[in-house]
């Protein structure tokens, strides 16, 4: 029974994609050093496919798929990824799940055996679960917990300029040696379908979405990380991440992020010498200034509702993070005249203040 149901799952994504992939072809489980043909230059020009391919110890990777129904009624992140430990002895993957609403979390763990990625297009499935650019199956079924449904991705903005792919973190994205690499899968899409969630039906009829991921040995010590594609100007999206950042033996305040409006996408960061100023930094609300080349960025955010996700430390999900989803966000930009850009509030932001908030004065 339980084969038949991940062959349904499989045909299902092939259904949901457009690119012409075998069943023999198409995944792989996640092994020791697994040494594919050409995965190297594929992974390194898409930060969505699967990185950790030839990692047997200290290593953690995810993705993160947010979804908020056009009303607001249903919020909902899901996380799926693979976690090894520092000696490589533990190894499991994983999906965790926030509700918006509740703030409630959940964490389900599955063995490493059961992750498996394909090989030409950003796609992962963990037992009968199934997670790409233009879709999301769920089949999560125990003595707890019913999660079960299909949604589906569409109209996605990714994150190109002049026509060509870039990644958001500049030149950084090529330094050996980092604690953790960042990669934007999906500014803004839109999100289609139904869940069963323990007998609620929740319902994404033309919601927004967004994916981005994380790689590496274990998250910083203290971060900032604030995302939002819920404005009240439909397709305009933000993401801001603040980190004290190791690397060979010093450390430094770090951040990048990007701005999507009018079809117009702009990255900043640490790389592109922007400057970033924390006037505010308290328990519950931001005040953050950013300033480069073209424009000014003026953010406020406080922190609404949180629930507990695990983090990696040394590859293994063993530390405690509050996130919420459905934190507030107001966001003013400006060109360096001081004319309005953009001037909007979201009411449906995901918001994460981690660690010491000393560290992270620049």
């Amino acid at each position: 029974m339980k084969q038949c149901a991940k062959i349904f799952i499989f045909l299902i994504c092939i259904l949901l994609t457009t690119l012409p992939v075998s069943a023999q072809s198409a995944y792989n489980h996640h092994g020791l050093k697994s040494c594919i043909p050409g995965y190297r230059i594929k992974k390194k020009k898409d930060a969505s496919f699967f990185q950790g391919n030839r990692k047997t110890k200290n290593y953690f990777e995810g993705w993160y798929f947010k979804m908020v129904s056009a009303n607001g009624a249903s919020i909902l992140s899901v996380i799926p990824g693979i976690s090894i430990s520092k000696n490589g002895e533990e190894q499991h993957a994983f999906i965790q799940v926030i509700d918006g609403k509740t703030a409630q979390t959940r964490y389900f763990s599955f063995p490493a055996e059961d992750f498996s990625y394909s090989e030409d297009r950003f796609a992962v499935s963990i037992g009968e679960n199934f997670f790409c650019r233009d879709s999301l199956v769920l089949n999560i079924i125990n003595d707890s917990i019913r999660l079960t449904g299909t949604l589906y991705l569409s109209n996605q903005t990714t994150l190109t300029k002049n026509g060509k792919r870039k990644n958001i973190m500049g030149w950084y994205r090529r330094m050996p040696f980092m604690q953790c690499y960042h990669g934007v899968v999906s500014l803004d899409h839109s999100v289609n379908g139904t869940l069963n969630y323990n007998g609620n039906i929740l319902e994404f009829k033309d919601g927004d979405g967004y994916i981005e991921k994380d790689w590496g040995r274990s998250m910083p010590e203290a971060w900032i990380w604030m995302q939002t594609n819920s404005f009240n100007s439909p397709g305009s999206s933000f993401m801001l991440s603040v980190a004290k950042v190791p690397w060979m033996g010093h450390a430094f305040t770090g951040f990048l992020g990007f701005f999507h409006h009018d079809s117009i996408t702009t990255r900043f960061g640490t790389y592109s010498k922007a400057k970033l100023n924390i006037d505010q930094l308290s328990s519950d609300t931001l005040n953050i200034v950013i300033k480069d080349k073209k424009y000014h960025y003026y953010i406020t955010a406080v922190h609404k509702n949180s629930g507990l996700l695990k983090a990696p430390v040394n590859g293994a999900m063993d530390r405690r993070i509050a996130e919420s989803v459905d934190a507030v966000v107001f966001l003013t930009v400006t060109n360096r005249q001081g004319e309005v850009i953009f001037e909007d509030k979201s009411n449906f932001a995901g918001l994460e203040i981690v660690g010491d908030k000393k560290l992270l004065k620049p």
